[in-house]
This record gives structure tokens, C-alpha cells and sequence, in this order.
């Protein structure tokens, strides 16, 4: 799709207002998900004030050159779920929450000094586009079946009480488990997300001037209206399966203003630190978030090598690899001393500059600034968090779509009659889409990590006895200016 608004141009702030909504409409569910994930008494509007903040701290770093916004990652769940592991407490939880962001950072921070004096050429050779391009295009992938599942299901949630029998003990005992299981009808929650989707689609491909551009907003606002629709003749008829929104939630709209940001706990560890072994303390946390650090910095190159093809500008030239490293990485640092959780360049937010087609930096900036106000605006924070995922689950078929045919379109021009690319492309997609993950202790390399490293390993390989001479460069000159010519004919 070619960009209406492009990375320097300036819309006037009334749109960029409605353009900001929609970016942090996208990234909102992921960005909260996060710290509700992991639990332990962690805040979800400091989590969106972390990622606000975090993607300031992005902004600085690239020049204001790379549109896109950082959310809390995935990929440091069980990281963070470490941190309060063991016999410390939760303060001591807390400020490993910031201590291990830390560590995620420096590890940024060093790839990015050594790809200042190294450069970026190593980068396309090891990652060219026959393994970016299906690594991204597993990156949509990955993510979609928890769209569908979100597709089916409402936000209203009614607490069972289940017995099971424990026989991790001397004796068989009988415990109650309590658990909360969706009120609404799946086909209800259904109809909702797919009223969500269509509109999307027809906002996008039909819709005039602003609405073509703010297809989400369009999206949500009609599935939310659904949904509320259905809840309403749900709660006066008394039929359970009709309800879809939980509005218990706006009883405490007006409570709790202000965010339990992590450093506010952390420090209060501070003081607990010579009762404990320090060797063993900071070393979990390193052994936790280092490690994964790395694994993120593969899917980091991915996310800017796709948000470059869609903007038609190399970021990893301008403002450079570094940049973008250093942005990231310190940007992860200030989301987890904020939120808890370590940021990275979220998925969404570059498939809704895609879908959108505004690619401009005055829209990354004023969602970041929205995302810090908003923590603080109690009732629009539970506004959001009210949106059913069936809602969501419909935008982001759009969203995690748009990424999957992005990486595709990145192999477009990649000879797949070229038994060397078609095993790296299939071993990538294979082991991407079938999930591949691989766990050791508390670090979990995700399955788009592994089907990336699987790919690096596969294409190093089969060009191990790559004909590099001048002939074979002019023979695969020639062949590609005949498949443009063939291209061009074809238009």
C-alpha cells in the first residue's frame, strides 16, 4: 500500500490526534497482557506509561526516523516471572523487574558499539531476504492463533469452583480450584468480532479521505457497539450467553489515578539487599534476561528490516543499526523501571502503519505522549480495558495479517526455483508455524527465534560452495534485469 502520510510529513493535529488513538487502540491489549501475565501485584497503566516513555526514549535515539512504537515484550515473560521467583520478596521482585531490564539493555548497548565499527554488511549477508522475509512473514503467523481465539471469546468472565486431587503429597488430598471461564456465547463473541473485521475491510478499501485511514477506530467503535447491544438485551433478559462487555469494570473508573509504577516497589528492596546473596541474586536475573536479549535482537532486525520495506527507506543504513539498537535497548531499560516490563518494537504498530499508509513520526510521538497521559486517566484506562478480546481478535486478523503477506512480499523477488532458497524459506516457515521452542531453565527461545536461528544455520550452509565469481554475479545480473523486463511487459 503506498504511504499516504510519509515518515517527515506533518498531518494537522487533528488528524494526528485520531491517527495516535488508532496506533495505541493497537498496541493497547498486547502492551497490558504483559504484566497481567505475569501478576504478581504489577500495574498495566504503569506498563503503558513504560511503553510511552520507552518509545520517547526510541524516538531520540533514531532522529525521529523509524515509525514505530515499543511495547512490552513477550519474549521477557518468563524473565520476569524469575524475578520473583526464589524466596525473596516482592519488593526484592520488583527491583529485579529493573535490575534485569538493565541487563536486557547493556546487551544492546554492546551489539550497537560493535555495529558502529563493524557496520551492517555482516547482517545482510548472515539475514538477507530469503531468511527475513519468511521470518517476518512467521512473526504475523505465530500470532494468529491467539487472534482466533480471542475472536470467540467476550470480556465478561464468571468465577467456577472445581475440585481436583492433589497427589503431590504423602496422601491423595481433594483441593478446590477456582477459576474464571467466560460468561458469552462464543458464536455471540463471534458475531461481534467478525462486525469488527468487516468494517475494518471495507473502511480501508471503500472508506473516503479519514475514514480510509482510521479503519481501526471505525472497527472497534462498531464491534464494541455490537457487543454492547448484545450485553444490554443479555443483562434485561437475563440470558447470561448475550453478555459480552463486563461494565462492572467502570464501578472503580474513578479510583486508583495514579500507577503503581515498579520503581516505587523496587526500591523499597533496596534495603533488603545485604540479607541476601548477591551472587545468586544478580546472577538469576543475568541468566534470566541476557540471554533472551539476544534472542529479541534477531526478531529486532526482522521488525525494521519489514517496517523499511513498507516505508521504502533502509533504517538500518538511516539512522542506522545502532541507533535503533541503542533506542531499543534503552528504551527497555526506562519501560521496566516505569512498568516492570522490558520494550520492543511491536508488530502492530508497524501493520498499522501499513494498513493505514501513515508512515509519520508525528503519529509515533503523539501516541507515546497519549500512552503516558492515559495511564493516568483512570476512566479512559478502563474504557480500554473493557474492549472484548473478540473485538480485538478481529483488528488484529488485520494486523498479524498485514505482517505475514509484508515478510511475503520481501521474497517476491527471491528465485524460488533455487533449491538453496526453497529449503531456507521452507525450513523457516516449517519450523516457525509448527512452533518450534526450545526451553532451557527459565529462558524460552520463542518460536520465531528458533525457525530465525534454524534459517541462518540452513542458508549458511547451502552457500557454503556458492559461486561468488564476477561471471556468476553478471549471470544473476542479467537474469534479474530479464525478470524485470518480464515484470514490466507484464503491467
Amino acid at each position: 500500500m503506498k504511504l499516504v502520510y510519509d515518515v517527515n510529513d506533518k498531518p494537522g493535529w487533528g488528524k494526528t490526534f485520531v491517527f495516535a488513538l488508532q496506533q495505541l487502540l493497537a498496541i493497547m491489549a498486547a502492551t497490558i497482557a504483559v504484566p497481567m501475565t505475569v501478576g504478581n501485584g504489577m500495574s498495566t497503566t504503569a506498563a503503558l506509561f513504560g511503553a510511552g516513555a520507552g518509545t520517547i526514549v526510541y524516538l531520540l535515539f533514531t532522529k525521529s526516523k523509524s515509525p514505530v512504537f515499543l511495547g512490552s515484550s513477550f519474549a521477557f515473560i518468563g524473565s520476569m516471572i524469575a524475578a520473583f521467583g526464589g524466596a525473596w520478596s516482592m519488593q526484592l521482585g520488583y527491583l529485579g523487574l529493573i535490575i534485569g531490564g538493565v541487563f536486557a539493555g547493556l546487551v544492546y548497548v554492546v551489539i550497537a558499539i560493535i555495529v558502529k565499527f563493524a557496520g551492517v554488511k555482516w547482517i545482510d549477508k548472515i539475514m538477507p531476504a530469503v531468511v527475513i522475509g519468511p521470518t517476518v512473514a512467521i512473526i504475523g503467523l505465530s500470532l494468529a492463533g491467539g487472534a482466533i481465539s480471542d475472536l470467540m471469546e467476550g470480556g465478561l468472565l464468571k468465577e467456577i469452583n472445581n475440585y481436583v486431587v492433589n497427589t503431590s503429597g504423602a496422601a491423595p488430598v481433594i483441593e478446590e480450584v477456582t477459576s474464571s471461564v467466560p460468561v458469552a456465547n462464543p458464536y455471540i463473541a463471534l458475531i461481534c468480532g467478525l462486525v469488527t473485521l468487516l468494517v475494518t475491510v471495507v473502511c480501508s478499501v471503500y472508506g473516503k479521505k479519514m475514514i480510509k485511514m482510521i479503519p481501526f477506530i471505525m472497527g472497534i467503535m462498531a464491534g464494541y457497539a455490537t457487543a454492547a447491544i448484545f450485553t444490554a438485551i443479555g443483562m434485561a433478559a437475563g440470558v447470561e450467553g448475550l453478555q459480552i462487555i463486563d461494565f462492572a469494570h467502570f464501578q472503580g473508573a474513578f479510583s486508583n489515578w495514579l500507577p503503581s509504577f515498579s520503581f516505587m516497589e523496587g526500591f523499597k528492596g533496596l534495603k533488603e539487599l545485604s540479607s541476601v546473596n548477591l551472587g545468586t541474586y544478580f546472577g538469576t536475573l543475568a541468566v534470566a534476561y541476557v540471554p533472551v536479549a539476544f534472542v529479541v535482537f534477531a526478531e529486532h532486525i526482522a521488525d525494521h528490516k519489514n517496517l523499511s520495506s513498507i516505508i521504502e527507506k533502509d533504517l538500518l543504513t538511516e539512522p542506522g543499526l545502532h541507533r535503533t539498537l541503542l533506542g531499543d535497548g534503552v528504551g527497555s531499560m526506562v519501560g521496566a523501571f516505569f512498568g516492570g516490563c522490558p520494550n520492543t518494537t511491536y508488530g502492530e504498530s508497524v501493520g498499522c502503519v501499513a494498513i493505514s499508509g501513515n508512515a509519520s513520526i508525528r503519529t509515533i510521538w503523539l501516541t507515546a505522549i497519549l500512552a503516558m497521559v492515559v495511564s493516568f486517566i483512570s476512566p479512559f484506562a478502563v474504557f480500554l480495558e473493557t474492549i472484548p478480546p473478540c473485538v480485538m481478535g478481529g483488528v488484529c486478523i488485520a494486523l498479524y495479517g498485514f505482517i505475514a503477506v509484508s515478510g511475503l512480499k520481501m521474497i517476491q523477488k527471491v528465485d524460488l526455483g533455487d533449491n538453496r532458497n526453497l529449503f531456507v524459506v521452507s525450513v523457516i516457515l516449517i519450523a516457525g508455524i509448527g512452533g518450534l521452542v526450545l526451553t532451557f531453565g527459565e529462558i524460552t527461545i520463542t518460536s520465531v527465534a528458533c525457525a530465525l536461528i534454524l534459517g541462518i544455520i540452513v542458508n549458511l550452509i547451502v552457500n557454503i560452495k556458492k559461486d561468488d565469481s564476477p561471471a556468476a554475479g553478471n549471470a544473476d545480473e542479467a537474469t534479474a534485469a530479464v525478470s524485470a523486463e518480464q515484470q514490466e511487459e507484464n503491467k
